[in-house]
C-alpha cells in the first residue's frame, strides 16, 4: 500500500459515521449486512446511509453485492490488514536525521 492509497482511505474512514458503519460490518463478520440490517443497527436515514456507503465503496473499503432485492455490503478486510500493516510496519525501528539537515562533520 502506498502513502496516498492509505491517506484515501483514512480519509474516508476519518467521518463519523462512515467510520460506525466500517466497524459494524466489521463485526459482523465475512458474511455482512444487508443495507436495511445496517440501517436498522445505526438508525440514520436511507440516503444519508447511502451517502456514507458509496464513499466506502469508492475507497474499497467494503463491497456490495445484490442478492435478489437486497443489497449486502462486506468489509474487504484484505484492504483493512494492508493499512494496518501500513501504519505499523514501521513500528519501533527508530528515525534518522530529518531529511532538510545536514549531519555534523
Amino acid at each position: 500500500m502506498d502513502l496516498n492509497h492509505a491517506a484515501r482511505c483514512l480519509d474516508k474512514l476519518g467521518n463519523p459515521v462512515r467510520l460506525e458503519v466500517f466497524r459494524l460490518l466489521v463485526r459482523a463478520g465475512r458474511g455482512g449486512l444487508a443495507v436495511g440490517e445496517i440501517q436498522d443497527h445505526l438508525a440514520i436515514p436511507a440516503s444519508t446511509l447511502s451517502h456514507h456507503i458509496s464513499h466506502l465503496v469508492n475507497a474499497g473499503l467494503i463491497r456490495q453485492a445484490r442478492e435478489s432485492r437486497v443489497l449486502r455490503c462486506t468489509p474487504n478486510f484484505g484492504l483493512m490488514e494492508d493499512l494496518i500493516g501500513f501504519l505499523t510496519e514501521q513500528c519501533c525501528v527508530g528515525v534518522g536525521a530529518p531529511k532538510g539537515r545536514r549531519q555534523a562533520s
